[in-house]
């Protein structure tokens, strides 16, 4: 008897959901314009296990935004339905409502408290707009500007180390796996520069915090694991579901907790000299936030959250830049030669002002690794409120009709492939899947419809809006200083020669893989330059 009754709940719950989700979807059509899009290849995933499957998902987007339009509809998870936007103009749109009318989806919110916690990445609206505000002067020019003597400490050690390396090679050359290297150089970095705290990854030292990044590179999501997350995306408590990969984002977070628990103790004991200096610094911005009459006021575990958001960001984000970087040079030597003359040509190491005007071809070749490669190449949000979304071109809906902008209804999700939009051969050109960075030495280098995209130089790898990368000049100051130290003292080329191919793995984000490696690895050939 138990047993039936126990089945009659869970048939009357099953037939509950089932009526709400009618209505709710019966609902959104009434107030959604009804889009075109590709046909669900799965009953369950829609197209998402499609895209998630994919080599370059980018290009899955790109291919349906020119058979479908600017703005188009994707089937996704157990019915649900996504706008993909792909037209500058709808962009600029959203990202200048992002964090109120665009907000993190139940599913991102979940995946980023668990790793960092509530802190400046999974907040919106009001909580977003102060903690920010907090932590902007930390991030100025001024203040990035006295950090580029450590961003340069971290580039020669790097330097140092592989001198040691090539000295005791017969030939003058070694094989180095960089990516290893950028991952401690973008550690350390952030963590002296953002903490005064040294990781000390760079001399050797095996940080645990070191131990789980490094864990999450060799042990890629399972196809059970994929699964898990496609559906999660409907039901956002499967992340709890115990798994190899939930217990290493636990262990992060636990770990980078520990860490910056034990980093706030120590600034709070040091914190006797209240210089003006150290209060804009990272930490020091934090500790003045804790006090209950700060006008930004944190609580302490919006603080630890903070720490544990810039070490991830300043950990993951800038190594792969720099990995992808190495890579692009290595596969196109006469840019690597060019870049190289510039700067021994410049001569001493530059300054910060120097690294923004002074060296064209080095801020030409970082931009554009940036563009080809961004570090979070898509994302999605949900409507918090109805919305109208202007286009700068006509689509056709799902009944015929040509419309010049798009109704959304309050729970509409919308995704922005970011890499999509920066390699697109309608806003770039012919050459946007090409590694080019002499584009950005001339104003016609920028096509017209490229200059439409709003955001870092029409780039969308820092978004826009409110929610714009807070370590945007601190990424592309660290980016620029290590890249000279390195391109100026050596020449880089592929192992298995020039046409050596990379792929996309997983780590937390995706990183390139060199093919054949086992873990996430990108071994290169690396000789002085002399």
């Amino acid at each position: 008897m138990r047993s039936v009754g126990a089945l009659h709940i869970v048939c009357s719950f099953v037939a509950l959901w089932t009526s709400v989700n009618a209505i709710r979807a019966l609902r959104w059509r009434f107030k959604t314009t009804q889009l075109r899009g590709p046909p669900r290849t799965s009953f369950l995933y829609g197209v998402s296990n499609d895209l998630v499957s994919s080599k370059d998902s980018a290009a899955m987007y790109e291919h349906w935004a020119k058979e479908y339009g600017v703005a188009y509809m994707i089937p996704a998870v157990l019915g649900q339905t996504r706008i993909v936007l792909s037209d500058p103009r709808a962009i600029a749109h959203f990202y200048a409502r992002e964090s109120w009318t665009y907000v993190q989806t139940p599913l991102t919110l979940a995946l980023l408290e668990s790793v960092a916690g509530r802190g400046i990445m999974s907040s919106q609206g009001e909580s977003h707009r102060r903690q920010r505000k907090a932590l902007t002067p930390a991030f100025s020019h001024a203040a990035v500007r006295k950090l580029t003597s450590v961003f340069y400490d971290s580039a020669y050690k790097v330097k140092n180390a592989w001198d040691t390396d090539l000295q005791s090679s017969k030939d003058g050359n070694t094989i180095i796996e960089v990516q290893n290297w950028m991952n401690h150089v973008a550690l350390d970095t952030i963590g002296i520069a953002g903490f005064s705290h040294d990781f000390g990854s760079l001399d050797g030292k095996h940080a645990s915090v070191t131990e789980v990044f490094d864990t999450f590179g060799n042990n890629p999501p399972s196809a059970a694991n994929q699964a898990i997350s496609l559906l999660a995306s409907a039901f956002p408590i499967i992340t709890k579901i115990p798994s190899k990969r939930t217990k290493l984002i636990k262990k992060l977070n636990v770990t980078m907790g520990e860490i910056s628990k034990d980093l706030l103790i120590r600034s709070r004991q040091e914190k006797d000299v209240s210089e003006r200096d150290e209060e804009k610094s990272i930490i020091g911005l934090l500790i003045k936030s804790e006090s209950q009459g700060a006008e930004l006021h944190m609580s302490e575990e919006e603080v630890v959250s903070q720490m544990k958001v810039l070490v991830l960001a300043g950990y993951e984000t800038t190594s792969v830049s720099l990995t992808w970087a190495l890579i692009e040079l290595s596969q196109h030597p006469d840019a690597q030669t060019r870049l190289r003359e510039e700067l021994l040509e410049f001569g001493a190491d530059p300054t910060y002002d120097q690294l923004k005007a002074n060296l064209p071809y080095l801020d030409a070749v970082v931009h554009e690794v940036l563009r080809l490669h961004p570090a979070v190449p898509e994302f999605t949000r949900l409507a918090a409120a109805n919305d109208v979304i202007p286009l700068s071109e006509s689509v056709c809906t799902a009944s015929g009709e040509m419309t010049d902008d798009i109704s959304v209804a309050k729970g509409t999700l919308i995704t922005i492939s970011v890499a999509a939009i920066n390699r697109s051969l309608a806003i770039w050109g012919p050459d946007a899947k090409e590694f080019n960075p002499d584009r950005w030495l001339t104003e016609e280098g920028i096509s017209g419809k490229a200059k439409e995209v709003q955001g870092h130089r029409h780039l969308l790898t820092f978004v826009d809006g409110p929610r714009t990368c807070l370590g945007k000049d601190f990424a592309i100051a660290e980016f620029k200083t290590v890249l000279s130290v390195l391109v100026k003292n050596f020449v880089f080329e592929m192992r298995d020669g020039p046409n050596a191919q990379v792929e996309i793995a997983r780590g937390l984000l995706p990183r390139p893989r060199v093919v054949g490696e086992d873990s996430i690895g990108v071994p290169l050939r690396v000789r002085r330059y002399e």
